[in-house]
């Protein structure tokens, strides 16, 4: 006998259709999985088997062949275990309840337990625009399926409890989102800026930074705050839409990043990897690939600190991710793209022994030794870095001022009345933020007065920007401007815009 149930695979960080299809044929005993599957499908057989028996169904001694359609595209992970079983019991005449309606993912347990897997929020996306009006997933994904309107997720922690649904004898409820009280995922307890003594000029910086999702770069000597200030750029982070939250929550899904019982991150991502971190652990990789830093701080922070010590490879790997804001890995088996739409945050010290440029300790390092320490930075790199900001060491006087500190409650007062500004201006297109205005519409949001359209050209033949450094340029002064609430960058943003492109000048061009 055939029988035909429908189940959701992955492909990048989108979900797509799977039948799985099963015929119970006369002929010698066997099992046999078709339609491209990876390993964990390929034992997906002996999982099948003993939940059958352990929860009291005949396994049918027959031929079995299942197929996977569409064939042609490789299957990954445990999802398939659920659907495979009821596909099975259809064909050998078991359950005899219409399926057509509905798509199973699922990993067994030996015993018919329902564990959970990787990436149902996208593959619960997928069976909504697919027109499926239900879709059965593990109890400790319920939540991420919560989120999803116009389909009933339903939530089933073993084969019995689904039986006892299908059957009609205790029918289970589509889970909502008011069911879980941890449905959307925080950054946990973010320091305030409140605590940050002194460093005006770095803290206006990270303002601009997060008011136009710019790229930064913070250098200074050892304990002058550089990691202090980035790691509380979360506190003035602006919040995320509906749509950046689901795409972001799509990528930390499919990576089974997700803590149990949450369903949607309410914060933006902020990932810290250590400088020892490869190129595929940054950009993504493996052999189906996977989402690397830069894809799981999308909408997000990537914050690499202590940046000449990562690998030359890892960080020139960044440089078409930044450019792009998407990473495409190719592989034998499958060319998957990764969106990585967000901002770099770069903390460094001038030279290897940290004290270049102190007011009050002399550098060790030989003028080569320097230029090789920053030489690590290239050029291609450091030029799509929109800002950068020198953190000098901080006074006593400061350190020891009683006198409170602005609150990041103050500073995101101001990042989310910006942001508004942006979110009006590119209502209707792809476009959230300043830093990723196209080329094509640069000049038509980018209007300036003849004072400041006439210092612009001065510092371009002045500075030899190139003509990336030009469009990111105006991209700072649009956000400096918005901060203002001007609809016309004038002289005053342009200025602030071009002091954070100077520094590079002090270090790299000595």
């Amino acid at each position: 006998m055939f029988a035909r149930v429908r189940s959701m695979g992955l492909l990048g960080i989108d979900g797509f259709p799977i039948e799985v299809e099963a015929d119970i044929s006369q002929g010698l005993p066997g099992f046999d999985v078709v339609g491209l599957p990876g390993a964990a499908v390929r034992e997906s057989r002996d999982r099948v088997r003993s939940s059958m028996k352990n929860c009291g169904f005949t396994y049918p001694v027959s031929r079995i062949t299942v197929n996977l359609a569409p064939a042609d595209v490789r299957k990954e992970g445990s999802v398939y275990d659920l659907p495979l079983l009821l596909a099975l019991l259809k064909a050998s005449g078991q359950l005899e309840m219409p399926l057509d309606d509905a798509a199973f993912v699922g990993e067994l347990s030996l015993d018919g337990e329902v564990r959970p897997i990787r990436g149902v929020l996208p593959m619960v996306l997928a069976a909504r625009d697919a027109g499926l009006r239900r879709v059965f997933v593990p109890a400790g994904n319920a939540a991420e399926g919560a989120v999803v309107d116009g389909i009933d997720v339903i939530a089933i922690s073993s084969v019995s409890a689904l039986m006892g649904h299908l059957s009609g004898a205790n029918v289970l409820s589509p889970a909502k989102p008011e069911d879980f009280p941890n449905l959307l995922v925080s950054n946990g307890e973010i320091a305030d800026f409140s605590d940050v003594c002194g460093q005006a000029a770095a803290r206006r910086a990270l303002e601009v930074a997060a008011a136009g999702a710019h790229n930064i770069l913070l250098i200074g000597p050892p304990g002058s705050g550089k990691s202090m200030l980035a790691r509380r750029l979360p506190s003035i982070l602006p919040d995320m839409t509906q749509a950046e939250a689901l795409e972001a929550t799509k990528i930390h899904s499919i990576a089974g990043m997700l803590p149990g019982g949450a369903g949607l991150l309410k914060s933006r991502p902020f990932r810290s990897p250590h400088h020892g971190v490869s190129a595929a652990g940054l950009t993504g990789g493996g052999t189906v690939p996977k989402p690397g830093e830069a894809s799981l701080s999308h909408h997000g922070v990537l914050f690499l600190d202590e940046l000449p010590e990562f690998s030359r490879v890892a960080m020139e790997s960044l440089r078409q991710p930044l450019e792009d804001a998407c990473v495409t890995i190719s592989r034998v088996s499958a060319s998957l793209t990764y969106p990585c739409s967000l901002m770099l945050v770069a903390a460094m010290n001038p030279c290897p022994c940290g004290y270049f440029g102190h007011p009050t300790r002399n550098c060790k390092c030989s003028p080569a030794a320097q230029q090789t320490y920053l030489s690590r930075i290239s050029g291609p790199l450091l030029d799509r870095i929109d800002l950068h900001i020198e953190v000098p060491p901080v006074e006593y006087e400061q350190l020891s001022s009683k006198k409170a500190s602005e609150s990041s409650a103050a500073i995101l007062e101001r990042v989310n009345a910006a942001r508004a500004v942006q979110l009006e201006r590119f209502k209707g297109t792809s476009v959230t933020s300043n830093a990723h205005i196209p080329a094509g519409m640069l000049r038509q949001v980018c209007n300036m007065t003849d004072a400041a359209s006439a210092m612009l050209r001065d510092v371009f033949d002045r500075m030899g920007l190139s003509a990336r450094a030009y469009d990111r340029l105006l991209k700072v002064a649009r956000t400096i401007a918005d901060l203002a609430q001007s609809e016309i960058i004038e002289t005053p943003h342009l200025a602030e815009a071009v002091q954070y492109r100077s520094l590079d000048r002090k270090y790299w061009r000595r």
